[in-house]
C-alpha cells in the first residue's frame, strides 16, 4: 500500500509537468492552429531563467577569511552576503522560487516576439511547415543555451526550509516512515494552481470568453469587430509563461541542461493527441493519467516481468487509445481531420 500511494504520488508530479506544458501546446494550437514544437524549448528557457538569476545572485568577490590567522587567506563571497549578511544569503538560499518574478517578463516577451516575428506567417501553412519551422527554432535556442551555459546539467537547489521530505504517510494513515520530497509536493501544488488559474482566467473574465469563443469560430468573433489576432498574441505569450514557470519550478527536481526541452516535448506531444487536440481538459487529464501510469510502470516489480516498459508505456497507451478514439479521450470533430 505504500509503494502504491508513493507511486501515485510520483505520477501526479510528473504528470503535472506534462500538464503544465500540454496545456500550453494546446492553447496555442486551439488559438492559432499552430503545431509548435518550439514548446518544449519555452520550458528550457524558463529552468533557466532561474539558472541565470543564481548566477547573478552568487556573483562573487574575494574577501580575506578571517578565519585564517598564520597567513592571509581570501575566499570567494557573493556580494549579496557582503552587503546584506544574512539577508543576503536568504536571497540565494530562495533564488529559484523567485526566479518566478523573473521568468513571467521574459517568458512573456519571449512568446510575443516569437509569435509576430515568425509563427504569424505560417498560420494557414500545412502543419508539416508548421511543425519544420518550430522544430528547427527549437533547435537554434537549444543551441544557444548551450553555447552560454554548455552541455553538462547545472543543479539547482530548493529553499533549505523545503529541502528534506514530508512524514506524508503520518497524514493519511500509513505510519511517519512513508516520506516524500517536500519540493515535489510544492511542485504538484503549483501544477494544480497555475492550472486552475488558466481554467479561471478562459471561463471567468471576457478576455478569456472572447478568446474561447476565437478557438470555436475565429470568423465570427472577427466579425463582431473585435481584434482576435491581438488577443491570440497575448494566448501566445501566457502559454510560452505558463511553460517557462514550468520549467523554473521544475530545476530542483531535475538538473536543467540544453536537452530538456526535447526530453519533455515528445512526451507532452503524445499527452496533447491522447487528450485530443484541441482540448484544453484533455490535455490536463491525459497529462496526469498518463504521468501516473509512466510512474507505475517504473516499480521493479513491474520491470521485473516486463523489462523496459517504463520507456515505452506511454507509446504503447497511446496507440491503443488513438486506435480506439482516433480524436483522443476528449478531442473535438473536426480537429486534424482536414
Amino acid at each position: 500500500m505504500d509503494a502504491i500511494f508513493l507511486q501515485i504520488l510520483n505520477g501526479l508530479d510528473k504528470g503535472g509537468a506534462y500538464a503544465l506544458i500540454a496545456l500550453g501546446l494546446t492553447l496555442v494550437f486551439g488559438t492559432l492552429g499552430v503545431v509548435n514544437f518550439a514548446h518544449g524549448a519555452i520550458f528550457m528557457m524558463g529552468a533557466f531563467c532561474a539558472v541565470t538569476l543564481e548566477k547573478i545572485l552568487t556573483l562573487s568577490v574575494r574577501v580575506k577569511d578571517e578565519s585564517v590567522t598564520f597567513f592571509d587567506a581570501y575566499k570567494e563571497t557573493p556580494y549579496l552576503e557582503v552587503w546584506f549578511g544574512d539577508t543576503g544569503s536568504a536571497i540565494i538560499n530562495w533564488s529559484v522560487p523567485l526566479s518566478i518574478i523573473l521568468a513571467i517578463p521574459v517568458m512573456l516577451l519571449i512568446g510575443i516576439v516569437m509569435e509576430r516575428s515568425l509563427i504569424r506567417y505560417f498560420y494557414k501553412r500545412p502543419h508539416a511547415d508548421q511543425i519544420l519551422v518550430t522544430f528547427g527554432l527549437a533547435i537554434v535556442m537549444q543551441e544557444l543555451i548551450k553555447a552560454f551555459f554548455g552541455a553538462n546539467p547545472i543543479p539547482q537547489g530548493a529553499p533549505d526550509i523545503v529541502a528534506g521530505s514530508a512524514a506524508i504517510g503520518a497524514v493519511f494513515g500509513l505510519g511517519e516512515a512513508v516520506v516524500y520530497p517536500w519540493w515535489r509536493l510544492i511542485y504538484l501544488a503549483f501544477s494544480l494552481v497555475t492550472i486552475g488559474l488558466v481554467f479561471s482566467f478562459l471561463h471567468f473574465t471576457t478576455y478569456g470568453m472572447v478568446v474561447r469563443a476565437g478557438m470555436a469560430d475565429r470568423e465570427t468573433v472577427e466579425l463582431l469587430g473585435i481584434n482576435i489576432e491581438r488577443r491570440f498574441t497575448i494566448v501566445f505569450g501566457m502559454a510560452a509563461v505558463v511553460a517557462g514557470l514550468a520549467g523554473v519550478m521544475y530545476t530542483p527536481v531535475l538538473p536543467p541542461d540544453y536537452h530538456l526541452g526535447m526530453d519533455f516535448l515528445v512526451l507532452s506531444f503524445v499527452v496533447v493527441v491522447v487528450g485530443g487536440m484541441g482540448s484544453l481538459p484533455g490535455a490536463v487529464l491525459a497529462g496526469f493519467l498518463l504521468g501516473i501510469l509512466q510512474s507505475f510502470s517504473s516499480m521493479t516489480e513491474v520491470k521485473d516481468i516486463f523489462p523496459g516498459i517504463d520507456q515505452v508505456i506511454i507509446y504503447l497507451v497511446a496507440v491503443v487509445i488513438l486506435l480506439t478514439r482516433p480524436r483522443g479521450l476528449m478531442g473535438r470533430r473536426g480537429v486534424m481531420e482536414s
